[in-house]
């Protein structure tokens, strides 16, 4: 407890409503106040109805990790006693070194003996729980992933088509360019320094598109922000060492065109 009291075996029983609440919630209903010994209630279910009790507050809680990936696990809950709200299920967390076969079987037993009518579902270890809650966002994320690919691989063979294709527009351009003195590094940098001034303006455009995106985006990240200047950095550095490695195919055969060749070239 950060501050106040935790349940009693009174809490919950008429007349003694009372509730805990995380530091998350005290920060965000009661900033610069004492939440202790203040009530609250929650809305009626459904527009119209009936307002519920109001509630006492009479301990504030650490912000334990809980709720949903959209909130990145941070919320504001408040806690009340089962007797004043039991759920209409729960969950056991146990703790052992035997397999999770035994482990449901053992709880299975203490919970029958308890109420033989009492279901219990299959038991699960943690990393399974997770990987179950997890799963449509490693699809997500493996499908982004093998688009990005794609893009990628396609951006790279269209960038090298398009500087082959512009070398062979300007053969006798460079015949006659070397043919009054120009050395091969002076075309091959020609030819690069073009497809660097395209690499600049597609970047400037992607990069501005991907921030806007990001923002879009940025519900389905936990712990991560949607703009990180490292994977933004990381990103930039990759698709300019794929373009210049497609700019210098191009540019070293622009180098090496025979300027009498390139003369006769319809």
């Amino acid at each position: 407890m950060r501050r106040g009291r935790n349940f009693t075996d009174q809490d919950g029983a008429p007349g003694s409503e009372t509730v805990l609440i995380n530091e998350r919630l005290a920060q965000q209903f009661f900033p610069g106040e004492d939440p202790l010994g203040k009530r609250i209630r929650f809305a009626p279910f459904r527009p119209g109805g009936t307002p519920e009790i109001w509630r006492t507050i009479v301990g504030v809680t650490p912000t334990v990790r809980q709720g949903s990936f959209q909130d990145a696990y941070l919320n504001s809950v408040v806690y009340m006693p089962y007797r004043q709200d039991a759920d209409g299920a729960a969950y056991l967390v146990v703790r052992s070194q035997q397999q999770i076969g035994a482990i449901s079987d053992s709880v299975r037993r203490v919970v029958q003996r308890l109420d033989p009518n009492q279901p219990v579902r299959t038991g699960q270890t943690l990393e399974q729980w997770a990987a179950s809650e997890h799963w449509p966002f490693r699809v997500f994320g493996g499908l982004l992933l093998i688009l990005a690919t794609i893009a990628l691989a396609l951006s790279s063979v269209g960038l090298y088509a398009v500087m082959a294709y512009s070398v062979a527009q300007r053969t006798q351009e460079i015949g006659v360019r070397m043919a009054v003195g120009a050395q091969s590094g002076q075309i091959a940098w020609q030819v690069l320094r073009r497809g660097l001034w395209q690499l600049a303006l597609g970047l400037t455009l992607g990069m501005a598109g991907a921030l806007g995106l990001s923002q879009a985006l940025s519900g389905l990240m936990v712990d991560m922000q949607p703009r990180d200047p490292l994977t933004f950095a990381t990103i930039a550095i990759l698709l300019a060492t794929v373009s210049v490695a497609a700019c210098l195919v191009p540019a070293r055969r622009a180098a090496r065109v025979d300027p009498v060749i390139a003369l006769r070239t319809e």
